[in-house]
C-alpha cells in the first residue's frame, strides 16, 4: 500500500497555500452545500451522514481530450481536496479510455485523438491532478487510470457482462444523448457507449476500493448515475453521486470563456499573469459566490468581503483576494507573488525594472504590443502598438507630455525604443492608464 501510494505522489509541487476547511461547520456536507457546490445529488440525508463518520473513499474522473483541465475541472479539483481535508480518501482518475472517445457533447460528435495523443494528454493531467491533493497519510490519494480495466476486456465480455445490464430506453433518456438525438449530428454508437464506460469506472473503482461516491458536473449527472444504477444492479448495493453547479456569469454569459478561449490551469497555455487579470476583472455581482467556490476562505471572512462589496466596491478588496487566492492555489505563492508586482508595476507604481523577466514579459502580451527593432522612434512605436493612429497625433501626444517609456516621461520627438527592461522589452504608456508593450527584437 504504501508502496503504491509512493509511487503516485507528484516528484516535485510548487510552493502553494495550505489549505483547510472551515471548523465552523459541523460537517463537510454542510460547508459543501453553503458554497453551493452540491447542484444535484442522491439521497442528501445519507451523504451527510455518510461525510459525517467513517473515512469513505471517492472519485472523480477527467478525460484526456485536451493537452491541459481549465476552470471547470478546478471545482472539482477543490472538491476532491475539501473532502479529503474532512479525513476521506480521493482516488483521482484519467481516463486513458474514455478520453479516447470523449462524453457526447450537446451538438456535434467530438473529434477523436489518436491514442499517442491521448496517452500523452493522460500524463500531463495526471500531474495536474496530483497537485490538488495529499499522497501521505492514512487518507493518502491514490491516482487510477481506466484503461487498466478497459484494455484488457474484450468486446464480448463488455457486451456479456456490462452491457447487459443497460437498457436503451433509460440511455435515451439521458440529456447529453436527448440533445444528440434532437440535433441535426445525431449520435454515434462510439458516444452513446460512453455512459456505460463510465458506469463501468465506478463499478471497477467499488470492488477494488469500496468508492461509494462519485462526484462531477451537473451536466455530467446522467454519467454519473449510469455508475449508481450499474452498481445497485449487479452489487445489489447504493452508492452514491453529487453534481456541482455548472459556473455562470451573473450576465448569463459561460464562466472561463474570453474570446471563445477557455482559461486554462496550464501556465504555457494561461499565463499566470492572464489568469491573475481574470479573476481580478470578476464582476461585483459574481465574486461572493467564485470565493466560495474556488478559495478556502472561512466563511466569517468571505461573509466580510461580502460587506465591503457592498460598502466600498471601488476598493474591489474581495477581487483582490479572489485573484491572490486561486494564482496561488494553482500556480504557487511565487508565482502569485510575481504577477501582483507585475501588475502593480504595470498599473500602479511599482518598479518594472524589479520584475523577473518571464512574468513581465507574459503580462505584456496581454496588453497591445508589437514587436520593434532597437532604435525604433517612439512616435513610431506609439503607432505600431495602436495607442494613437497617426505620427501628427503621436507628436502631439509627446508635446503634451502624455507620453511615458519604462516609467519615464518622452520630452522629445526623437526619442527611441531601448528595450531596457527585463527580457529585452519596453512598455509605453499614454495618459494614466493606456499601456501597450514593446518587443525588442535583437
Amino acid at each position: 500500500m504504501s508502496e503504491t501510494v509512493s509511487a503516485n505522489a507528484p516528484s516535485a509541487p510548487v510552493r502553494a497555500l495550505t489549505p483547510a476547511n472551515d471548523p465552523t461547520f459541523e460537517n463537510v456536507w454542510d460547508e459543501i452545500v453553503w458554497r453551493g457546490l452540491v447542484h444535484v445529488s442522491t439521497d442528501q440525508d445519507a451523504l451527510r451522514t455518510l461525510l459525517a463518520g467513517d473515512p469513505i473513499t471517492y472519485y472523480c474522473g477527467f478525460d484526456p481530450t485536451a493537452p491541459s483541465l481549465h476552470l471547470g475541472h478546478l471545482v472539482q479539483l477543490l472538491l476532491l481536496r475539501r473532502l479529503q481535508l474532512a479525513g476521506h480518501r480521493p482516488l483521482g482518475l484519467v481516463g486513458g479510455s474514455t478520453g479516447l472517445i470523449g462524453d457526447p457533447r450537446p451538438t456535434a460528435e467530438r473529434t477523436l485523438n489518436t491514442r499517442e495523443t491521448v496517452a500523452g494528454w493522460v500524463d500531463r493531467l495526471r500531474g495536474q491532478v496530483e497537485r490538488y491533493l495529499s499522497f501521505e497519510g492514512e487518507n493518502a490519494a491514490r491516482m487510477v487510470d481506466n484503461l487498466d480495466w478497459t484494455a484488457p476486456l474484450s468486446a464480448i465480455d463488455f457486451l456479456r457482462e456490462i452491457g447487459k445490464h443497460y437498457r436503451v430506453g433509460t440511455m435515451l433518456k439521458k440529456d447529453a444523448v436527448s440533445a444528440r438525438l434532437n440535433s441535426e449530428a445525431g449520435i454515434s454508437y462510439t458516444e452513446f457507449s460512453y455512459q456505460i464506460l463510465q458506469g463501468l469506472d465506478y463499478l471497477e473503482l467499488h470492488r477494488q476500493y469500496d468508492c461509494v461516491l462519485q462526484t462531477g458536473g451537473s451536466d455530467q449527472w446522467g454519467n454519473l448515475t449510469s455508475g449508481t444504477d450499474l452498481i445497485h444492479r449487479v452489487e445489489g448495493t447504493s452508492v452514491h453521486a453529487i453534481g456541482t453547479p455548472l459556473i455562470t456569469n451573473s450576465d448569463g454569459t459561460k464562466f472561463g470563456k474570453s474570446e471563445g478561449n477557455a482559461i486554462w490551469i496550464d501556465a504555457e497555455l494561461t499565463s499566470p499573469y492572464a489568469f491573475y487579470q481574470f479573476w481580478l476583472n470578476t464582476l461585483d455581482a459574481d465574486v461572493v459566490e467564485r470565493l466560495k467556490v474556488f478559495t478556502f476562505l472561512t466563511r466569517a471572512e468571505i461573509e466580510e468581503y461580502a460587506r465591503l462589496v457592498e460598502e466600498e466596491p471601488f476598493r474591489r478588496a474581495a477581487q483582490k483576494r479572489l485573484a491572490r487566492e486561486v494564482v496561488t492555489t494553482v500556480h504557487g505563492v511565487d508565482a502569485a507573488d510575481a504577477v501582483i508586482a507585475a501588475s502593480e508595476a504595470l498599473f500602479g507604481a511599482g518598479d518594472l525594472t524589479a520584475l523577473d523577466a518571464a512574468t513581465l514579459r507574459s503580462a505584456l502580451e496581454e496588453l497591445p504590443h508589437a514587436e520593434v527593432a532597437p532604435g525604433t522612434p517612439v512616435l513610431q512605436a506609439l503607432v505600431d502598438t495602436g495607442l494613437v493612429a497617426s505620427l501628427s497625433e503621436a507628436r502631439r501626444a509627446i508635446a503634451q507630455g502624455g507620453v511615458s517609456l519604462d516609467g519615464a516621461k518622452v520630452e522629445a520627438e526623437d526619442a527611441v525604443v531601448t528595450g531596457s527592461l527585463p527580457g529585452g522589452v519596453s512598455v509605453l504608456r499614454r495618459g494614466k492608464k493606456t499601456l501597450a508593450g514593446l518587443f525588442v527584437a535583437g
